[in-house]
């Protein structure tokens, strides 16, 4: 352990110095979703590729319904049909004076026409009053044959949706370093893209240490707690935008620790631990891997160190294996590990899926609390909170015990009290990390 005592930022950009964005690949969409975009997507097709119905109804030229009503319909001949994925009408046919076509929700609008009528603006072509629904097909077989009327006047382009539209070919559709969701993977789709290059997104293997945890349903026994750690802690990887891998608890043994550690390697980008970082005779996470480094590979091996913080003073930060893998080991506590991966984890991740901005939001707000807050000098401190955004204010959630994971899960937000500061009084403006 270094006598050194480290700052919050200081840890955090030795870390964030050290970690490189992950190699680009190609992937198929479905295997794309939470990634980077490591390159712009151009379009190369309008989208929409056609002009196209946006109603059920009738596609009908302007000047024929001008004026018309219920009193006083216009009727048009009915000459043709025009079902979504169709081509149209025949090459040798378009709506002229005194015609309609039927058509369908996004169906190509045929040659002649201007505009789409709503099937429930018209009679439907059953010569009775107003239409609520388009017939099916087979519902009337003399089809697009007969007439309708129609009982509205519409103006050119009303309920068409016009080619390119939504986006013109050559346009920007997606700018490198988007995250891709599912409306962007949509819009990848529909314009034709059937691979995006991306930075994958990073493999994090997540164990805790102590022979004192036991897996949640399995009978506690004299001495024994819960492991919630690597549970929380997965699922903040994933959250954060991580394959993560929960490998349980590793009893308080150096050797094992250090095996299964390098059992995990094959599939981290990645490795958080928690436990076992500070002063005391069982503390095997240091023990394991203080001399992990390998002297031929100059830069590996894991350095402990104490930090101006709390709760998370022990932290320890290097990289373990051949490829240098990254790891951090976070206290064991359950408060302690959880905001030391949001303050140091969560950006390391980001980092590794090419993000420019790393850190979780941040706001002002006013702390609503009866009593002043203390906090240590020297020390930056980290307090459960609840934002109001609508208020401005931040709410402190339980007391400041690094054990008390209750209240964490009732919080949103970190209120931070700096180094400098050991109170701050209610209606105080305050920094804090949004979880949320």
């Amino acid at each position: 352990m270094s006598s050194r005592i480290w700052s919050v930022d200081e840890h955090l950009d030795d870390i964030l110095a050290s970690v490189r964005p992950l190699e680009p690949i190609e992937l198929q969409l479905p295997d794309a979703q939470g990634c980077v975009l490591v390159k712009d997507v151009v379009v190369e097709v309008a989208l929409p590729p056609f002009d196209n119905s946006s109603m059920d109804g009738y596609a009908v030229r302007v000047a024929d319904v001008e004026g018309a009503s219920e009193e006083f319909p216009a009727v048009l001949t009915v000459i043709g049909d025009v079902a979504a994925g169709s081509a149209g009408l025949a090459d040798d046919q378009a709506v002229g004076p005194g015609q309609a076509a039927r058509i369908m929700t996004g169906a190509p609008l045929p040659a002649g026409a201007e505009a789409v009528v709503p099937v429930e603006w018209t009679d439907g072509g059953t010569g009775e009053g107003p239409a609520d629904t388009m017939r099916a097909h087979s519902g009337a077989p003399e089809g697009a044959t007969g007439e309708v009327r129609v009982h509205r006047p519409v103006t050119a382009g009303a309920h068409v949706r016009e080619a390119g539209g939504d986006v013109e070919p050559g346009a920007l559709a997606l700018a490198a370093g988007s995250v891709v969701g599912p409306a962007q993977i949509g819009l990848l789709a529909a314009i034709g893209c059937a691979t995006v290059v991306v930075r994958p997104r990073p493999r994090v293997v997540v164990l805790s240490t102590g022979s004192e945890l036991v897996q949640p349903g399995e009978q506690l026994a004299a001495g024994q707690i819960y492991d919630s750690n690597s549970f929380a802690l997965t699922a903040a990887a994933r959250d954060a935008g991580a394959i993560a891998y929960r490998v349980g608890a590793v009893s308080d043994d150096a050797e094992t620790l250090r095996a299964t550690i390098e059992d995990q390697l094959i599939r981290a980008d990645i490795v958080v631990t928690t436990g076992g970082v500070s002063v005391g005779a069982y503390d095997v996470v240091k023990e394991a891997l203080s001399s992990v480094g390998d002297e031929d590979e100059p830069g590996s091996g894991v350095e402990f160190r104490k930090l101006a913080m709390q709760p998370g003073k022990p932290q320890g930060f290097g990289s373990i294996g051949p490829d240098h893998t990254p790891l951090l080991a976070l206290p064991g506590n359950p408060v302690s590990s959880y905001v030391s991966f949001e303050l140091f984890v969560r950006p390391a991740i980001r980092a590794l899926m090419g993000l420019e901005d790393v850190h979780r939001p941040t706001a002002r707000a006013r702390l609503d609390t009866e009593k002043a807050l203390t906090s240590p000098e020297g020390r930056r401190q980290f307090l459960r909170g609840r934002y109001d955004a609508e208020e401005g204010t931040v709410t402190p959630v339980g007391g400041s015990g690094s054990h008390l994971i209750a209240a964490l899960a009732q919080a949103d937000a970190l209120i931070v009290v700096d180094e400098d500061t050991t109170s701050v009084e209610p209606g105080t403006e305050t920094d804090v990390i949004l979880l949320r």
